[in-house]
C-alpha cells in the first residue's frame, strides 16, 4: 500500500470517527468541566431526607443505609445519633438529614467519567480512549512529513506534551 494510499485511508477514517464522536466528545467534554467542581458546592443543591428506617442500626452501618459517605457521628446520647448532616433515632427509626449533591443529570453526567470495569460504560471509556489516540495517530497522517505544516505541527505537539507535563508536576 502506498503512502499516499494509507495517507487517503487515515483521512476517511478520521473524518467520519470525527462525526461519530462529536456528539460523544461534547458529552465527555461537560461532564469532564462539572467535576472540576465536585469538591465544591458549585452546581449543587440541598436535599433534605425525613426518612424511617429499621431500628438500633449499628453506627459503622448507619452511613449505608443512608447513603451518606464518610458518615462522621459527632455524638451519640440515648438513643439519639447525631452526625454532621442530621439525626437518627435508633428507637424509632427515624433519620432526619440534609445533603448537599449534584442534580441527579449531572451525576449520571459525571458517572460517565468515573466508571469502573464492572459498568456497562466502561466499554464507552475504552472505546472512546482508542478512537482519540487514533485521532493523534492518524493525525501525523494529514500532512506530508516533508511539508512545513507537518513540521510546525510536530512544535505544537512537542508544546502540548510540554505543556500537559508541566500542569502535572508543577500545576
Amino acid at each position: 500500500m502506498s503512502t499516499n494510499n494509507t495517507s487517503n485511508r487515515m483521512r476517511v477514517i478520521h473524518r467520519y470517527l470525527g462525526f461519530f464522536l462529536g456528539g460523544i466528545m461534547a458529552v465527555y467534554g461537560i461532564s469532564g468541566i462539572t467535576l472540576i467542581y465536585r469538591d465544591s458546592d458549585v452546581l449543587k443543591k440541598t436535599y433534605t431526607y425525613n426518612k424511617v428506617i429499621d431500628k438500633n442500626i449499628k453506627v459503622n452501618a448507619l452511613g449505608k443505609v443512608l447513603d451518606i459517605r464518610r458518615l462522621k457521628v459527632i455524638k451519640e446520647e440515648n438513643d439519639i445519633i447525631t452526625f454532621m448532616e442530621g439525626y437518627y433515632n435508633a428507637s424509632t427509626g427515624e433519620a432526619k438529614y440534609e445533603v448537599i449533591k449534584s442534580p441527579y443529570v449531572i451525576r449520571e453526567l459525571q458517572h460517565l467519567h468515573k466508571a469502573k470495569n464492572t459498568d456497562p460504560l466502561y466499554y464507552l471509556n475504552i472505546f472512546f480512549g482508542l478512537s482519540l489516540l487514533f485521532f493523534v495517530v492518524s493525525s501525523f497522517f494529514m500532512f506530508m512529513p516533508s511539508s512545513s505544516i507537518f513540521k510546525k505541527g510536530m512544535y505544537f505537539t512537542a508544546g502540548g506534551i510540554l505543556l500537559t507535563l508541566i500542569m502535572l508536576f508543577f500545576g
